[in-house]
């Protein structure tokens, strides 16, 4: 296969990745992702029985993929992802392939398992390093966008450097973000925890603890489930959920006269018990909760 041809299929890969996302949204099913696309009569999926995946039609990887709960811990490091190998045989075929990809600098692309089944595919990524003896290879991830070339540019090596890892720190929150909402989503059984709102578009994971606070760590007893007014609503100290698992409106809301959103969506959650996770190790903390509560009554 010559190069241009391996370019061509890789830029199929990326334009057919955002037509999908456009359609499922940022993470897409694992069924869509293994049906894939087609290119001169030959089918491409993008993920595969394994977690480094090579498609029939390519001599070197396509794609990396993180299963939520699977047996390999990928980490951030610094500003780079590390990803584990294959096994620990450095010399494994599939390790093999990714060395490739470093060697001939191709694009991948990254699936991180967000939930069971769902993956949020993350375009191009680079293979910049290999660490044999800890059984990882260092991921970047990088700011072109699908349809552009991917052969080396005047842009010095340096920059490019520098610019892959702030892309990659970016792709980082992004990641922990989403993994976060699905978490907390998870554990309220996809509705709010004020109104019981299902629609899973509308819904929010929101920190009790702010996350750019010291303390403000992505587990789900920081978070609750809520729709976007109460999360907003939340967010501002409008209303706030004690430490009893209440939720209590700010007095002057619940003076204020207007129509229905304000009378049903907020005031009408005054004093209503919010919807619990079923694990006890799941639910908000008190002690978050107590410092979130006295953040609102400060406010007024």
């Amino acid at each position: 296969m010559t190069t241009e041809h391996d370019t061509l299929i890789r830029l199929a890969a990326f334009r057919w990745l955002h037509a999908q996302v456009a359609i499922h949204g940022d993470a897409l099913p694992r069924s869509v992702l293994a049906k894939g696309f087609e290119i001169e009569g030959e089918r491409v999926p993008l993920v595969g029985p394994q977690g480094i995946f090579k498609p029939r039609v390519l001599p070197a990887p396509l794609s990396i993929t993180t299963v939520a709960g699977g047996p390999y811990q990928d980490a951030f490091a610094g500003d780079l992802i590390s990803y584990a190998y294959r096994g620990t045989d450095p010399g494994h075929a599939d390790n093999v392939g990714l060395r490739r990809a470093m060697a001939e600098h191709l694009p991948l692309v990254y699936l991180f398992g967000e939930r069971p089944g769902w993956y949020t595919p993350i375009w191009p990524v680079f293979v910049v390093g290999d660490r044999p003896n800890d059984l990882f290879f260092d991921i970047a991830a990088d700011d072109q966008r699908f349809g552009m070339p991917f052969e080396p540019t005047d842009v010095a090596e340096e920059r490019a450097e520098i610019r892959r890892e702030y892309v990659t720190s970016v792709v980082r929150l992004r990641l922990h973000q989403r993994a976060f909402r699905a978490r907390v989503l998870a554990a309220y059984r996809d509705q709010c925890a004020m109104c019981r709102l299902r629609h899973g578009a509308l819904l929010d994971a929101a920190h009790i603890t702010a996350d750019t606070a010291p303390e403000g760590e992505p587990v789900v007893s920081n978070g609750l489930s809520l729709c976007k007014l109460h999360h907003a609503a939340f967010d501002g100290h409008f209303l706030t959920v004690r430490p009893d698992y209440v939720v209590e409106v700010k007095r002057s809301v619940l003076d204020e006269v207007d129509g229905p959103m304000l009378q049903h969506g907020l005031k009408g959650m005054h004093g209503q018990s919010i919807v619990l996770p079923n694990a006890f190790n799941l639910r908000p903390d008190r002690t978050r909760l107590e410092r979130r509560y006295q953040e609102f009554r400060q406010a007024g």
